[in-house]
């Protein structure tokens, strides 16, 4: 009997992410590096009660907080959100554009994931062409994946996008027709997922013009997405400004962040700022979707804003990341062979290691087999990247999340992996 389903059913592959966290959960005595989950231990549950008791302490607040709410979020959240990022931006000063950090432009999500995939539905037609860093959020990837749209990379640098190479992908999807196909490229911006990589501004802005100069070519608009959902998880080195400030951003940048990932994934609450002709066709799929996003999770997080307590506990986990990523530092430093290239963060969530190239660490790789059965988990690198016919696929690196493991595990875990890497590539190294 013929199948039911549509294209994109029959299409959508399981997110990897999901085998990863079964993986884990599957076996109480597996260490896993791999999720990127955030430190239960400093998950703000005291702080939420007397925001949320404080919200149902009447029916004036009560009943609001659980009745639905607007399509594109409270417009009290909206607001404090804008003034947040204009902050962030150092963008408060008079005179200083505050548009840029509209929030009439600003939406509030079910998470950025749901940004993310509400953005593509908006942009993209089956074939579309989506440009990313190489390697890139491989949850983003399978979002493409089920949309049946194509992925090229751009080579990374420790700075964010190698420039030169973004004009050969261009200049190539030119002469191949391709750039006609070309939509956006996205940009994790802040302590990447999963290379921990942070973007400068120059190069947001060297971006945004090559983007524009190849706007004619294309016929449309390339907008550039930046996912910012890592930024407020700095724990040393300066603030970036973000591609909003660049010239030219309000009409072509979508800026996209979350609460979840600073505050509580539990409080499943992101937000964007997007080009106003974006804004409006993804407020109308988002009203498809959901009517406007859980109603009592926006006054948890206004409330949290207004009263200052968001910005103590962002302070308060930028210490704790900033200890746990210096656990592992030391581990990597004692336990894993010289020859592997470690990557190292001033935020977020993730080390990136890089093994020598013909040692594969995929899912079929023997580290990967090897690893699993010493009760430690990490992501492999080759989910990271794009099925781009340009290139081969890498597959010989790791992500390594130090976010929610104890300090124990990320020691133990650690070295467990050291002693298979150290088996796998025959180096008798002392540790």
């Amino acid at each position: 009997m013929k199948n039911a389903l549509s294209a994109l059913g029959r299409r959508t592959a399981p997110p990897p992410i999901s085998w990863l966290m079964q993986a884990a959960l599957s076996r109480p005595q597996m260490i896993s590096l791999a999720a990127g989950f955030t430190d239960s231990a400093t998950l703000p549950l005291k702080i939420s009660r007397q925001v949320l008791n404080r919200v149902l302490r009447s029916s004036k607040t009560g009943q609001p907080a659980l009745q639905y709410g607007i399509t594109a979020g409270e417009t009290n959240l909206r607001q404090l959100t804008a003034r947040h990022l204009q902050k962030l931006d150092g963008n408060g000063t008079p005179g200083r554009r505050p548009q840029i950090h509209s929030w009439e432009r600003t939406m509030i999500t079910g998470g950025s994931q749901q940004l993310l995939y509400m953005t593509v539905e908006a942009l993209c037609d089956e074939g579309d062409i989506v440009l990313v860093e190489d390697p890139t959020y491989f949850v983003f990837l399978s979002i493409l994946q089920s949309r049946g749209l194509r992925a090229r990379g751009v080579r990374l640098e420790r700075d964010g996008l190698n420039l030169a190479h973004l004009e050969t992908v261009l200049q190539r999807l030119k002469k191949s027709g391709g750039l006609r196909r070309v939509k956006a490229l996205y940009l994790i911006s802040y302590f990447h997922n999963p290379t921990g990589v942070t973007t400068s501004f120059g190069k947001k802005r060297g971006i945004l013009k090559l983007l524009k100069k190849f706007e004619g070519a294309a016929g449309h608009p390339i907008y550039l997405i930046e996912d910012a959902a890592y930024r407020e998880l700095r724990f040393k080195g300066p603030d970036i400004r973000s591609a909003l400030m660049a010239p030219g951003a309000a009409e072509r940048v979508l800026y996209t962040g979350t609460y979840s990932k600073p505050y509580a994934p539990g409080a499943r609450v992101g937000f964007g700022i997007l080009p106003e002709r974006l804004f409006t066709a993804v407020q109308r799929i988002k009203g498809n979707h959901d009517f406007g996003t859980a109603n009592l999770l926006q006054q948890l997080l206004a409330g949290e804003l207004e009263t200052g307590l968001y910005d103590r506990h962002v302070a308060k986990i930028r210490t704790r990341y900033g200890q746990k990523a210096q656990i592992m530092k030391q581990a990597l430093t004692r336990h894993f062979p010289s020859n592997v290239e470690i990557w190292e963060s001033g935020g977020g969530l993730y080390f990136w290691a890089r093994l020598p190239k013909n040692i594969s660490t995929g899912v079929k790789s023997k580290v990967f087999r090897t690893a699993l059965k010493n009760d430690v988990l990490y992501v492999p690198g080759e989910l990271c990247y794009a099925d781009d016919p340009a290139r081969r696929k890498p597959d010989h690196e790791m992500r390594l999340s130090f976010g929610s493991a104890s300090e124990e595990n990320l020691r133990e875990g650690i070295k467990r992996l050291g002693a298979v890497l150290r088996e796998v590539l025959g180096t008798s190294e002392v540790v």
